[in-house]
């Protein structure tokens, strides 16, 4: 909104010429997200908790520690995200491109069915919501159509492959691998599996919120950078022209996840909840999916990646033979079944993603 109401005083007012800037108007959506889950943060804490009185059921399968110490912290703190998010998105992005509108659409739609899965579990005060089944419909048919979109404007890229339908590969040039139609269940795959595996990790204070905004971070860097056709050629990736855009969405969710981090920060005065997890790791899946980035959003969220998987190795092992390889699924929980002290695993975690994050990053030069 700013964009477009500042820009065109530049010609009058020298100083507006800043909001054509892309990295300042990224700042300012970092700052006005941080701003505004700050202001809010207190309010909606103490609403949730007079709406959900006892808080958020916790299941009686997971480590018993949690049972006395996390009883009766509200859920939902997802919104705070998600407001603080949305509305500095739509100050500071250009509202005319179209990839803000897809990731964000994604975003809202996925913490939406968050919100209800959240609603159902506090409602009926049991760890049950929605059905896995209607999850992943839900999941899949936004995912669907976000990657079509996707790929329509991808079919707009200029350059010597078509971008539309294809894969890259990190550390090769300009490699892209076609998959044609089958693209769709890709995208779709990446989008679903990112919410879902960022869902997961979200079972300790702090400990999902923290590597969603290092690759939040990780991202609105590389949106800046495949969005601009000089650097794209300096470093041999593919250009992408509109995403750089993207960069202001990825950052407005650095500046509303460090607001989040004031109040969940251990001991949580609130959990994110499927609101925000299932929401934040959608946004991932799609900003990867645009920016032809989407298997170093598995070397950058290799931490989620490694959630998700400790659960599928446990499921598997125990349907086969009986026994579980892990003390308790996600793997988080089987270091705090070792002994390990929920800061001691959430900031070790923390190191992995920064570590994670910096190997992704290198994908942009190593070629």
């Amino acid at each position: 909104m700013l964009y477009h109401l500042l820009v065109p005083l530049a010609d009058t007012f020298q100083f507006f010429n800043v909001f054509r800037y892309l990295t300042f108007r990224t700042g300012g959506a970092i700052m006005t997200a941080l701003v505004i889950a700050f202001l809010i943060g207190p309010a909606l804490i103490r609403w949730l908790k007079v709406k959900q009185g006892k808080g958020q059921p916790i299941r009686e399968d997971g480590p018993q520690r949690h049972l006395l110490e996390k009883k009766g912290t509200p859920t939902m703190g997802g919104l705070m995200i998600l407001i603080a998010l949305s509305i500095s998105t739509l100050l500071w992005a250009d509202l005319t491109n179209p990839y803000v509108w897809i990731v964000l659409g994604v975003t809202l739609s996925f913490g939406l069915l968050g919100w209800w899965d959240d609603y159902l579990k506090v409602s009926k005060r049991s760890p049950d919501g929605v059905s896995g089944r209607v999850k992943l419909v839900w999941q899949s048919v936004v995912s669907i159509a976000a990657t079509i979109a996707i790929m329509e404007l991808h079919k707009l890229a200029p350059g010597p492959q078509p971008l539309s339908g294809a894969v890259a590969i990190p550390f090769l040039k300009d490699v892209l691998v076609a998959l044609g139609p089958f693209f769709i269940i890709f995208g779709l795959l990446v989008i679903v599996g990112a919410s879902n595996a960022v869902n997961l990790t979200d079972g300790l204070d702090g400990l999902a919120i923290m590597p969603v905004m290092i690759a939040a971070a990780s991202f609105a860097l590389i949106c800046y950078i495949v969005g601009r056709a000089d650097y794209t050629t300096y470093l041999q990736i593919h250009f992408v022209p509109g995403t750089g855009e993207l960069a202001v969405l990825c950052g407005a969710l650095v500046g509303a996840g460090l607001g989040f981090l004031w109040y969940n920060a251990p001991p949580a005065m609130v959990f994110m909840g499927d609101t925000g997890s299932l929401a934040l790791g959608g946004l991932l899946g799609a900003t990867a999916v645009a920016i032809k980035h989407e298997i170093v959003l598995g070397i950058i969220g290799g931490l989620f990646v490694l959630e998700a998987m400790s659960v599928m190795i446990q499921v598997i092992s125990f349907k086969l033979t009986g026994k579980r390889v892990f003390k308790m699924a996600p793997i988080h929980h089987h270091f705090e079944q070792l002994g390990w002290r929920e800061p001691t695993i959430v900031i070790r975690f923390w190191i992995i993603a920064v570590v994670l994050a910096l190997i992704g990053l290198s994908t942009l030069k190593i070629r």
